[in-house]
């Protein structure tokens, strides 16, 4: 089996996990960890070469996009008090006793070495936190905290880990300059993700055109990482704030073509790029297992100890940080969405994983120091990062789904489903203000404006049918079947039009383009019936 033909397989697992997952209620990126660790200890699967200065800058940016897509400045700001307390404090406090219990095993460790492990093992991962979250069904207060905390605390991470690399490669360490790198930092990247999401809301607008529209939502993600990343910013930074630019800032309402392709664009690249990543940790087992070789016997102490550390600080964090958060505000209206009992934090605990930015930061720690000495217990540190990732991974990530259907921490499908139909009652009742806009600015005829003022009415009896009384119920449910007899002839009158396209699209002499344009009309068409 060559790169290539191993680049194949682990993205078809990719499609393939997610099916599986579904039966077997695993999330997805734990399956494919587990294979890429079935597919490391095969002996005729090659050794994965890949830059460990490139996987942060490939993998990163498209799926902090993604999941920063689906968040806004509001969610943000309503969470952003255990958001803190998760992404900066828990990271510092985590790193900091992952340093001194490191210090304290390895005698003579640098504390610049033992610091760049912490700073490594801190940080849960963005994307095995939220995909492990949504698939068992968590509340989405949970998710939602999950994802602040993945999304922010790798920024955390990254600039103590540099500051760290750094220190321990020269030698020297300055306080008041690690704090000015650490702030400098931040202001870089605000400066470049905001500048960026600007100028991409404006080119938006100029392109026009669907597919050109979203070929610039790819570069942008990348855009941003690179751009921050040379000046000395944080790259993971710029690009949140790129996208949560863009979120807030989005393009014409009625752009369903772009809307449309974009999602379903972004939900492929998600889908992929995370199979690849969360493949990648398990077949990095041949790398780190070549690194350390025969002496990792005398490292599992070490990799144990630590993760009992970075597991227990999270649980000793979480309970009373939970507990004082929610005292600070008792007006339980405009609490932030955080847990609110232990159960809930004994899952937020649990659902703490390391991931790929672990591997990627363990992985591109330096061999070398200035002298052309070795950098101090790399491969120790190596093999305790990946023993903690794997860990945290596949134990926590196989046995979450259980322990939230034993303490019983669901989402309340009920309230969400109201929450919905709420949203759809709201919609419908702006449709009938601009009508009723409409018919005061110009003459339209009557049968027009009834026709259409009795299908939003009964859009808004389907929404909330309790406010409404029988009768009406009774005649919206009498014009609703009506309406899904005429939707459902019209569509397979679509259906009949696409299959005369597609077989147009065979003749000779046809022109493909101009086929694909008429059956992307018809598919806009059955999408908005």
């Amino acid at each position: 089996m060559d790169q290539l033909t191993l680049l194949f397989v682990v993205l078809l697992a990719s499609i393939l996990s997610v099916p599986v997952g579904s039966r077997l209620k695993l999330p997805p990126p734990v399956l494919m960890t587990a294979l890429g660790v079935v597919l490391a200890l095969l002996p005729f699967v090659p050794d994965v070469h890949v830059d460990p200065d490139l996987i942060l800058p490939l993998v990163l940016p498209p799926l902090l996009y993604a999941a920063a897509q689906r968040t806004s400045w509001r969610q943000f700001r309503a969470n952003v008090r255990p958001i803190l307390l998760l992404a900066v404090a828990l990271v510092l406090v985590t790193t900091a006793v992952v340093a001194q219990v490191f210090q304290a095993l390895v005698p003579g460790v640098p504390v610049a070495a033992a610091v760049a492990l912490g700073a490594v093992v801190s940080p849960p991962d963005p994307v095995a936190a939220t995909a492990v979250a949504g698939s068992v069904g968590l509340p989405r207060r949970l998710v939602s905290v999950l994802e602040g905390e993945g999304l922010f605390n790798d920024v955390t991470a990254l600039v103590i880990y540099g500051v760290a690399i750094d220190a321990a490669v020269s030698g020297t360490f300055s306080a008041p300059e690690a704090l000015g790198r650490l702030v400098l930092s931040a202001v870089i990247a605000l400066a470049v993700g905001w500048g960026l999401g600007w100028a991409t809301t404006r080119l938006m607008g100029l392109l026009g055109d669907a597919t050109l529209q979203v070929g610039l939502s790819l570069l942008v993600p990348f855009a941003a990482y690179v751009l921050a990343d040379q000046l000395d910013g944080s790259g993971v930074l710029a690009v949140l704030v790129c996208a949560l630019h863009l979120g807030a800032h989005a393009g014409d309402e009625d752009d369903v073509s772009y809307r449309l392709t974009g999602t379903a664009f972004w939900e492929v690249v998600e889908l992929l790029v995370t199979g690849m990543a969360f493949g990648l940790i398990g077949l990095e087992l041949h790398t780190v297992m070549a690194s350390v070789g025969s002496s990792w016997h005398g490292m599992l102490g070490d990799a144990a100890a630590v993760l009992a550390v970075v597991v227990l600080v999270r649980l000793l964090w979480l309970l009373p940080a939970a507990w004082v958060s929610r005292n600070l505000d008792r007006d339980r209206s405009t609490r932030e969405d955080e847990p609110v009992t232990w159960r809930e934090t004994v899952v937020m605990w649990w659902a703490g994983m390391r991931g790929v930015a672990s591997v990627a930061l363990a992985l591109a720690i330096p061999r070398t120091v200035d002298g052309g000495g070795a950098f101090p217990e790399r491969d120790r540190i190596l093999f305790v990062a990946f023993s903690t990732v794997l860990f945290t991974l596949l134990v926590q990530g196989l046995t979450l789904p259980y322990l939230v259907r034993r303490l019983g921490v669901t989402a309340d499908t009920d309230a969400e489903d109201l929450a919905e139909r709420q949203l759809w009652h709201r919609a419908s009742r702006a449709g009938l203000v601009r009508l009723k806009e409409l018919v005061a600015d110009g003459e339209l005829p009557e049968e027009i404006v009834e026709r259409l003022r009795r299908r939003q009415r009964d859009r808004l009896v389907r929404a909330l049918p309790e406010t409404y009384d029988e009768g009406q119920r009774a005649a919206a449910h009498e014009r609703k079947a009506y309406a899904d007899r005429f939707r459902e002839v019209e569509q397979e009158m679509l259906s009949a039009s696409r299959r005369e396209m597609q077989a147009a699209r065979s003749e000779p002499g046809a022109d493909p383009e101009l086929v694909d344009r008429v059956l992307r009309a018809l598919d806009l068409r059955s999408a908005r019936h």
